[in-house]
Formats: structure tokens, C-alpha cells, sequence
């Protein structure tokens, strides 16, 4: 297909996806009541209208609708290409999610079996109105939640990882040392540190940021006033292109929660609000088994998170909220994943009698609620935090829990942390492997959740910025090579797993602007 066709292909998309939104109608609104004012003529009506809307600031929020539809777009492809295709073109990634799903499903349908639960119930009155009365502090009257397990782990989905197979690898030619010291056993093509550079020219040593208490060329106090100044702008011109490129330097404390739900197109108008309130009711009146498991979840991460577990009735709002949101199933059109299902009055097998389960596709897993819990720091709307979440989701968390060939899927990070490693610092990746101290298995952990949870709150809200700003969570697996190169010299004295795990335990202290520029653009740490 040529560029034109490509062009035409995806328009003819974002025309189609826009024209069903509430955006679609407010701007039908708003052309049909502009034309009773003076200033639109007959002749010119074309362009008056358009100015209409230009100067009201509805034109402004088409861009940014358009923009949102663009980076969530899946890359365009031929026409009679199946759907299966478009989500993961290998065929062997394909086959891998789809085993890892039957397992998960497995796991889910064998607690819900063993524990006597059923994956689904209505509440009753008395108790409807109990969670209403108490939906605030959820975090004091959780249920038993003894016999219930994670479905899954990260060192679960890591195993799955690390047994994946490209059939149309010949085993057999004489495997390369790279190859046969990494953990993850396929090829993708992952970017190296010159094509890093290229792809973030503004983490340079050269260029100014938020993070770095000093700056080479400018004070630090006069760049933040100057950014601060320039990102008010940004927020008052409500860009949502300027808002991400602006965002590649650091958000200011003050104005990130408006950058951030600006770069994602996330809005708090009162149809927002009323899908809030309409999912909130979803889970007064339902129960569902997945509950259990985000309860669970809650209370072994976040609730014992210095700082975190202050937030604790807001994460059971927003995930209790987010597993009965329909409208998440729409990412499964760009996701390699596919949403569970499970089937009604014991119809097992009856496509007619299918249903997705749980009700936006997505069994939570350990540590799951961490994806949500630093959001808290910015938003203290529910409605809103919830929103922003949403989106969060759909463009970049999911691919960390998902089997594909992304450059920013799991897998892929996955390698390019190893061959940073082996690339860039092979004795201590060879020292490691000799002591059966894997990286990988290490690292995994803080890749999974985009290191939520391990980085000090503000330093990880600084990372996250750039993983807004650049639409990639490439950084996540730089930023784990960077760690490794900055604790380099105490890991060469280490001689086991353990050992080199303790080395690594806590990174709260770690600064990660300083450890990202000299990794890339120094190379020496």
C-alpha cells in the first residue's frame, strides 16, 4: 500500500470512530447555533463557521480528539489483512497469549470451583445499601480474604516469556554469544544506545530538565521559572500535541495533573461524570469474583506502601470501577490479547451463551492496583483520577502484561534491557549469569509495573512524564540497564542470586533523569 492509500485508510478510520462520540454531537450543536448569529453569512459560510468554532475553542478539541485517535491507531495494513493480523502480526506471539490466557483462565475458574464463588452474583438490598453507605472507606470492612490467591504473579509471566520459540529460528546454526546469554531466547529488533540517542535527543547531556538539580548551561532556578512560565501557556492553549512534546522535559509539580489528562485527551465533562456514577452503581449492585482479587491485590502492595497506603479507598474505587467498564474492551482492537469469557446457565462451549468476564477483559493480576496508586498523588476527583487511569491503560499498561512484538510490548523490553547489558556492559552481565544472578529475572519486576512501587513517588512521576512525552515505555527498559550500571561496581562483589538481589532492593533513593542522560549520552556511570 502507498502513503496515500495509507493516509486515506486511516482518516477514513478516525472519521468513523468520531462520528459516534459525544464530541461529534456537541460539534453539530454548536455549527447549527452559530448559525443564527450576524456575523455568518450565506456566502461564507464555510469559513465563518469554521472560525466560529476555531474562536469558541471546538476546533481546538477536534485536534486533540483527532491526535488521541492517531496514537492509539494500530499501524495501517491491507484491507483484506485479518484482524488477528492487526493486533499481533507473528504468528507464534499469537499462540503464546492465547495458551497464557487459558492458563490464566484456568487458574480463575479453578479458585472460583475450589472456594465455592461464584464469578458473578447480585447483592442484595441490605447489602447494596451498606457499600453505598461505605463506599468511602472501602478499606475498613474488606472480606475474608484468606483463601483467595493471585491469579497470577510477574515470575509466573516471566516463565511464560522465557520458554517463548520462533519457529522459523534454525536452532541449529552456532548461536551468537549475545543470544546464548540472554533469558529471552527470540529476536526483535530493539533499538541500541546510538538509535536511543537519535530517538531522545532531548535527554542529552546539552538539554535542560526537570529532575537534574544542575544544568550545564542554565541555572537550574531559571529554567524551572522559564518551564513553569512556558508550560502555563501549554495548559491555557489546551494543545495536546504541545502538551506531550512540553511534557519531554518534565511536567512542574503544579501544572503535571493538567498536562497529563491534556496529553491524554481526558476531559471531566458531566457525560464523564455520569459513566462514573453508572459503573459505580454496576458495583453496588454486582459482585464479582475479580473483587476478591483486586481486595486482595490492594491490600498486598499498595496498603503496605509507605507511600501509597493513604490511598487505599480510592484504589478500590477506581478498580472496582474499571472492571465493570465496557467501554475498555475497545483496546483489544490494537491489543494481541483477547478479552476471557466464561458462559451463562452452565452453557459451556454455546457461543450464544457467551460473555466476557469480567466485564472490561481484564483479570487483574499481582500488583495490578500499582498502575493506579501514583495517579492518586495528582487527582483527588475520583471521577477524574478513574478517567485518567483509563487511558493510562489503554495505551501503555496493557502492554506490559501482554505477549507481543510492540516495541513497547513486555517482550520487547524484555531484550533491549539484556542487550543494553550485554552490549554496554558485558562483564557484568557475564559475572552474573556465572552465579546463576540472571538480570532479567531482577529487573522484571520493576519493568512489569513500570517501576511503580520501587522509585521514590517523585522520581517515578518524572519517568512517567517522559513516557507520555514520547508515547513509548522504551525508557522503562533503559532506565533498568541504567540501575544496573550505576550499582555495576557492588555487583561484580556479589557471588549469588540473593546477594545481588539485597545490592538492588531499594531503589527509593535513585535519581532518574541523572541515571537516564548518563547511561545514553555519557556511557559511563
Amino acid at each position: 500500500m502507498n502513503e496515500g492509500t495509507d493516509l486515506s485508510v486511516a482518516i477514513a478510520h478516525i472519521v468513523r470512530r468520531l462520528k459516534g462520540s459525544h464530541l461529534h454531537s456537541q460539534l453539530e450543536k454548536q455549527g447549527r447555533e452559530c448559525l443564527h448569529r450576524p456575523e455568518i453569512r450565506l456566502e461564507t459560510l464555510k469559513e465563518d463557521v469554521r472560525n466560529f468554532l476555531r474562536a469558541t475553542g471546538w476546533e481546538r478539541k477536534l485536534h486533540n480528539a483527532v491526535y488521541r485517535e492517531l496514537h492509539i491507531l494500530p499501524p495501517p495494513g491491507h484491507p483484506a489483512v485479518p484482524l488477528e493480523h492487526i493486533k499481533e502480526p507473528l504468528a507464534y506471539m499469537r499462540k503464546a497469549q492465547a495458551s497464557w490466557e487459558k492458563r490464566i483462565l484456568k487458574s480463575l475458574n479453578s479458585m472460583c470451583t475450589e472456594l465455592r464463588v461464584p464469578l458473578a452474583r447480585k447483592r442484595p438490598v441490605s447489602e447494596q445499601k451498606d457499600l453505598t453507605s461505605k463506599w468511602n472507606e472501602m478499606g475498613t470492612d474488606e472480606p475474608d480474604l484468606s483463601k483467595f490467591r493471585p491469579v497470577y504473579a510477574p515470575k509466573d509471566f516471566l516463565e511464560v516469556l522465557i520458554s517463548l520459540k520462533n519457529p522459523n529460528h534454525d536452532s541449529s546454526e552456532g548461536l551468537t554469544a549475545r543470544s546464548h546469554w540472554g533469558l529471552i531466547p527470540i529476536s526483535l529488533n530493539v533499538r541500541d544506545v546510538p538509535q536511543l540517542r537519535e530517538a531522545y535527543p532531548e535527554l542529552s547531556l546539552s538539554c535542560s530538565q526537570l529532575g537534574i538539580d544542575d544544568h550545564a548551561h542554565v541555572p537550574p532556578d531559571l529554567f524551572e521559572s522559564e518551564h513553569v512560565h512556558i508550560g502555563k501557556k501549554v495548559v491555557d492553549e489546551q494543545d495536546s500535541a504541545a502538551a506531550q512534546q512540553y511534557s519531554r522535559q518534565g511536567c512542574p509539580t503544579g501544572l503535571r495533573a493538567q498536562l497529563w489528562a491534556l496529553i491524554l485527551n481526558v476531559t471531566n465533562d458531566p457525560e464523564d461524570v455520569m459513566h462514573y456514577e453508572q459503573l459505580k452503581t454496576a458495583v453496588i449492585h454486582h459482585d464479582l469474583l475479580v473483587d476478591n482479587l483486586i481486595y486482595k491485590d490492594v491490600k498486598l502492595t499498595a496498603s503496605n506502601d509507605d507511600y501509597y497506603f493513604v490511598f487505599e479507598d480510592f484504589l478500590y474505587q477506581v478498580l472496582l470501577c474499571f472492571s465493570r467498564d465496557t467501554a475498555v474492551l475497545e483496546h483489544f482492537s490494537y491489543n494481541s490479547a483477547s478479552p476471557p469469557k466464561s458462559y451463562i446457565q452452565g452453557r459451556t462451549g454455546e457461543e450464544e451463551f457467551a460473555v466476557v468476564y469480567p466485564p472490561n477483559g481484564v483479570i487483574p493480576f499481582h500488583g495490578f492496583s500499582m498502575y493506579v496508586a501514583p495517579l492518586c498523588f495528582l487527582y483527588n476527583e475520583p471521577c477524574k483520577l478513574y478517567s485518567v487511569f483509563r487511558e493510562m491503560y489503554v495505551r501503555y499498561f496493557f502492554r506490559l502484561h501482554s505477549i507481543s512484538s510492540s516495541p513497547s510490548g513486555i517482550v520487547s523490553l524484555c531484550l533491549q534491557f539484556e542487550r543494553l547489558l550485554q552490549t554496554h556492559l558485558p562483564q557484568l552481565f557475564f559475572h552474573l549469569q556465572e552465579i546463576r544472578a540472571q538480570p532479567l529475572r531482577i529487573a522484571f519486576k520493576w519493568m512489569v509495573r513500570a517501576f511503580s512501587g520501587y522509585l521514590s513517588t517523585d522520581q517515578l512521576l518524572l519517568l512517567w512524564d517522559r513516557i507520555l512525552g514520547y508515547d513509548s515505555l522504551e525508557l522503562v527498559a533503559v532506565l533498568a540497564a541504567a540501575v544496573f550500571a550505576f550499582r555495576a561496581e557492588n555487583l561484580m562483589e556479589v557471588t549469588s542470586l540473593a546477594s545481588a538481589e539485597a545490592v538492588l532492593a531499594d531503589l527509593s533513593t535513585l535519581k532518574v533523569m541523572p541515571l537516564l542522560q548518563i547511561f545514553l549520552f555519557a556511557n559511563v556511570i
